[in-house]
């Protein structure tokens, strides 16, 4: 870890109490239609960090988040969080991590470095994927089709910074949009997921 990591790591929970004092919610969109996606979610694949086909298709019948991630941002920590989040519900719950370098080129590393960098320091186990763009115009296949509401029916929400986070259901729509100062373990995300926290 830099040390520039460190002080990110050290100063989060700052960062996570003033949010959750301020009552910070400003960006969290709902699908409160039941929107119905016109491209179905299983349909997609990604390639993971190790070069494994990855084929959404397993992702049935479970919640998933899916979350932009960056190991040089103020909301680093949150690996931790949804760490969390994926050992506690992974019967019901998968969390899926899409390393990007969008903004102020935070995340510099290559797919071997931020493999290792988020296990040494967060233990992460949920899948990562390839480093690629989640913004237009190089924007990959899978935020396509998380902003696009052609594709999911509702929302155009690209990420407006790193460690943003969307909810699909586990039947396949996309169901929330939080944005970066939302931690995992809110009670606004969990009251979202649905799962109770233990």
């Amino acid at each position: 870890m830099t040390p520039k990591q460190r002080i990110i790591k050290f100063i989060y929970p700052l960062l996570r109490s003033y949010s959750a004092s301020t009552l910070v919610s400003n960006g969290i969109r709902a699908n409160v239609n039941e929107a119905v996606p016109d491209q179905v979610f299983y349909s997609l694949q990604g390639v993971l960090s190790n070069g494994t086909q990855f084929d959404f298709s397993a992702l049935i019948k479970k919640k998933v988040i899916l979350v932009n991630v960056a190991s040089d941002c103020g909301y680093t920590p949150q690996y931790t969080e949804l760490q969390q989040l994926q050992e506690l519900y992974e019967d019901r719950l998968v969390v899926l991590g899409f390393p990007a370098n969008d903004f102020k080129g935070q995340e510099p590393g290559t797919d071997k470095e931020i493999e290792a960098f988020c296990q040494k320091n967060y233990a992460i186990t949920f899948p990562m994927f390839q480093k690629h763009s989640v913004l237009k115009p190089g924007q990959n296949s899978i935020f396509k089709w998380l902003s696009s509401k052609e594709l999911n029916g509702w929302n155009d929400q690209q990420p407006v910074w790193n460690f943003c986070k969307y909810l699909v259901g586990d039947d396949g729509k996309l169901q929330y949009y939080f944005p970066p100062s939302v931690s995992p373990l809110s009670k606004g995300m969990l009251s979202a997921i649905d799962i109770p926290l233990r």
